[in-house]
């Protein structure tokens, strides 16, 4: 028996069982939280070889997708037989005003990284983690940026200790260094996560999210690259074609390198993401620089490969039609109410809860 078997089987057993929406819960927690079941096989897929990835990673989303469809469905069943029970032994005062209810709701990063991370996986990602406090080595040097660059200004860069040996992350980048120095090629990982900078505006802010990628082995190609996010921002933007462009670039950490752009038009005043005469810079790539993969220790000469990174609440903007970065960290419960997703009780998709 597989794993996912396994993991199938002891869901099924324990989910016959349920009693209560408290029961669900842990259940929902020991198979889908952080360190639950299912989500320790999503990080277990880097450690795959690259023929047999594919095949797990789609038999990993569709246990997925079921065991988050029996879930629902269980939470239904407990809440019509509550409802039941309460109809049997209560009498119900029909003039007493109605009850305050109110449901939290899922905010869009989390919604976003969560369709991020499902799109990624289905082509062979596993998802890596890394700390929000990093040393300067891994967040700048091993990535080749020189000394006098001004990213490690002190107007940029949030630093924790007079030398500056230590600074809270600019961008999930150290991720692709410490994966490389603990593990070894091919990688082919994706890197979601908190960042900071010493900015603030209407598009920027202290504390956001990023999405970093890489992808190394014998004989990748910026072919490789670009098939790979032509096939995210189709599905993710869920177009069937995307008008794409690669235009020339400059990052320390890649070379060639390029920033990306998408077409788009607006249509009713609102964006129209994938055709249209309008071009939208999305995010930043390249093939992964020789002096990078020194610094992880891997032989340049027989290893290449790609990176690419993305603001997470960018795309959330984009795609959920929110035009203030600010707001997203405001913790205002209207705001929250109107762009935020349903939890459990709503019908999911095989990406994440639906709208």
């Amino acid at each position: 028996m597989s794993e996912l078997d396994k993991i199938n089987s002891i869901f099924n057993a324990k989910i016959d069982n349920v009693k209560n929406k408290e029961e669900l819960q842990n259940i929902k927690t020991e198979f889908f939280g952080k360190n639950g079941q299912i989500s320790q096989q999503f990080k277990y897929l880097g450690s795959l070889d690259s023929d047999k990835r594919k095949k797990f990673a789609s038999d990993l989303n569709k246990i997925k997708s079921d065991l988050s469809n029996q879930i629902e469905q269980k939470f239904f069943e407990i809440e019509n037989l509550e409802i039941n029970e309460k109809l049997k032994n209560e009498k119900v005062d029909v003039t007493l005003p109605v009850r305050p209810y109110q449901q939290g709701k899922i905010h869009p990063v989390s919604q976003v990284i969560d369709e991020i991370s499902s799109i990624f996986s289905e082509i062979g990602f596993s998802v890596a983690e890394g700390p929000d406090v990093e040393t300067e080595y891994n967040n700048f040097t091993a990535l080749n940026t020189p000394e006098d660059h001004p990213a490690r200004d002190m107007h940029d860069t949030f630093y924790l200790q007079k030398d500056k040996k230590l600074l809270l992350r600019t961008h999930t980048s150290p991720v692709q260094i410490r994966a490389m120095l603990n593990g070894k090629p091919p990688f082919k990982i994706i890197v979601p996560g908190r960042t900071y900078r010493c900015d603030s505006d209407q598009t920027h802010a202290p504390m956001f999210h990023q999405l970093e990628g890489l992808h190394i082995d014998k004989d990748i190609t910026m072919g490789h690259l670009k098939g790979c996010l032509y096939y995210f921002i189709k599905e993710f933007f869920e177009v069937k074609n995307v008008k794409m462009r690669f235009r020339p670039s400059h990052f320390p950490f890649t070379e060639p390198s390029a920033e990306v752009d998408i077409g788009y038009r607006i249509e009713n005043g609102k964006i129209v993401i994938g055709e249209g005469e309008k071009w939208l810079e999305i995010l930043g790539c390249g093939m992964v620089h020789p002096n990078v993969l020194k610094n992880a220790n891997v032989n340049p000469k027989k290893y290449q490969g790609f990176a690419f990174g993305m603001g997470i609440d960018r795309l959330a903007m984009l795609k959920y039609g929110i035009n203030d970065l600010r707001a997203f960290f405001e913790t205002d419960y209207r705001w929250l109410s109107h762009f935020g997703f349903d939890p459990l009780d709503v019908p999911t998709n095989y990406r994440g809860l639906s709208k």
